[in-house]
């Protein structure tokens, strides 16, 4: 991935990250030189385990991880997905320990995070991903606890349209989504068959299309006033489109 200055278009992890604070251009060529030194991951693959120690901190460049934990029994909980631009083992604890499991649900790149002086916009930057992380799991607990299910598809669809957006990742209201409705049904607590049934039925009522992994939310602003939702925001100097 090529070094880009501020001026220039920016790739998508770089450009969700910058959205998160403003970042002076000598900031932006460092995460640049950092995503020069990617990895490559498979997919289906968990790079990170539940209770072993976290490992250098890293940005997800491009593809699709799953946050997971695994019962006893077989059973899984989908915890949360991370998208490109999002930070892995963002933690200030000192000798951290992972407190899921990381899968790849894509072939997917990372890179080290580069270290971020600590008033820097980066910090900033940083400090804010890890703020918006918290504040996803913590919607994602009301979503399964109190919503029913096509609120929860509808909360879950519009919350990854919104993340994607901020990494360029959107055409309007579609995106690609490389989750099978398994995936959709242990994120969301729900079987396979409810699934696919909320999605007929959000197809029926002129909601989304799904063709192809790739989603089109027709009206993401009408239905997120219909399921009652409103973007989230961690700070009051916060952009709303955040």
């Amino acid at each position: 991935m090529p070094v880009v200055s501020g001026g220039q278009s920016k790739p998508p992890a770089i450009r969700r990250i910058a959205s998160l604070a403003p970042l002076s251009d000598a900031e932006i060529s460092m995460l640049a030189r950092a995503s020069a030194e990617w990895t490559h991951l498979t997919a289906r693959r968990e790079f990170v385990i539940e209770g072993d120690p976290v490992p250098q901190m890293q940005i997800l460049l491009s593809g699709w991880v799953a946050s997971v934990r695994q019962l006893a029994d077989g059973r899984r909980q989908i915890l949360g997905f991370l998208l490109p631009g999002d930070i892995i083992g963002l933690c200030p604890q000192p000798e951290p320990l992972a407190l899921s499991t990381l899968t790849s649900l894509t072939d997917v790149s990372v890179c080290p995070a580069p270290r971020s002086a600590p008033h820097g916009s980066l910090a900033r930057a940083y400090a804010m991903a890890k703020a918006l992380d918290e504040a996803h799991h913590l919607a994602h607990i009301c979503r399964v606890g109190r919503l029913n299910a096509q609120e929860r598809l509808a909360d879950l669809l519009l919350e990854l349209h919104d993340r994607l957006e901020l990494a360029g990742l959107t055409d309007g209201g579609s995106f690609e989504l490389p989750l099978t409705q398994e995936i959709l049904a242990d994120a969301l607590g729900l079987t396979q068959v409810h699934v696919n049934r909320t999605l007929q039925l959000m197809r029926r009522s002129g909601d989304l299309d799904w063709k192809e992994r790739r989603v089109t939310l027709h009206d993401p602003s009408a239905l997120a006033v219909k399921i009652g939702r409103d973007r989230v925001r961690v700070s009051a100097l916060q952009s709303p489109a955040v």
